[in-house]
C-alpha cells in the first residue's frame, strides 16, 4: 500500500452553517462541497447528517459532520484539552502575527506565539470548541535533520521508560544544546 495523501480529516461540529462561516471568514477556507443524507452510507443506520468539506490548502481537506440526532458534543474527559487540536502551517512569522491580529479582531482569544524551537504557534478555538493551532516554521534544515535522526531512539526510550528522552532538549535551549 502506498498512501498518496490524506483525503480528508473529519470532526464533529455543533452547527454546519456556523462552522462554514467561521472557517471561511476567519481561516480563509473555501467550502468545497456538502453532502447530506438521512441514512449513514456505511452502516445504513437512519441518522441524518450534514457533511461539509473545506479547502485547507494544497489539496488538504478539513471536513465536519453536523449530526443533530446524537447527544450533544463532548470531549474525552481523560485527555487534556491541549492534546487534541488541528494545526495549520503558515508561511512565516509575519503571516503568523497577521493571523493572530485577524483572529483577535474577530473577537477570539489566542495563546501565543509559543516557541517550540523549530516552529512558533498560536492557539484558539473554533465555534464547536475544537482547539486550533497556526504554526510558522523557524527551524533550520540542520535542526530538522538532527530531530529526524534521533526520532527512532526517542520513541524506543519513551516506550521503555515513559519519561521524556533528552535527545531533543536543545529545542528549548540555544543552538544545538548550548545554554544561554
Amino acid at each position: 500500500m502506498k498512501i498518496q495523501k490524506i483525503h480528508h480529516v473529519a470532526y464533529r461540529c455543533k452547527n454546519a452553517k456556523e462552522t462554514v462561516e467561521f472557517y471561511r471568514d476567519v481561516m480563509n477556507m473555501e467550502l468545497v462541497l456538502a453532502i447530506a443524507e438521512d441514512q449513514v452510507p456505511s452502516t445504513k443506520e437512519p441518522d441524518p447528517y450534514m457533511h461539509i468539506f473545506l479547502d485547507a490548502g494544497m489539496g488538504n481537506i478539513l471536513a465536519f459532520f453536523e449530526i443533530p440526532n446524537s447527544p450533544p458534543m463532548g470531549r474525552d474527559p481523560n485527555t487534556p484539552s491541549w492534546v487534541q487540536h488541528i494545526a495549520f502551517e503558515l508561511e512565516d512569522m509575519s503571516a503568523l502575527m497577521a493571523a493572530k491580529e485577524r483572529i483577535e479582531a474577530y473577537g477570539l482569544d489566542t495563546i501565543g506565539p509559543t516557541d517550540h524551537g523549530i516552529f512558533q504557534s498560536i492557539y484558539f478555538h473554533d465555534p464547536s470548541g475544537h482547539r486550533l493551532e497556526l504554526a510558522a516554521n523557524v527551524g533550520t534544515p540542520e535542526m530538522m535533520q538532527k530531530l529526524h535522526e534521533v526520532a527512532p531512539l526517542m520513541v524506543e526510550e519513551w516506550d521503555a521508560t515513559k519519561k521524556a528522552p533528552r535527545h531533543a532538549a536543545w529545542l528549548h535551549e540555544n543552538e544545538f544544546g548550548k545554554k544561554e
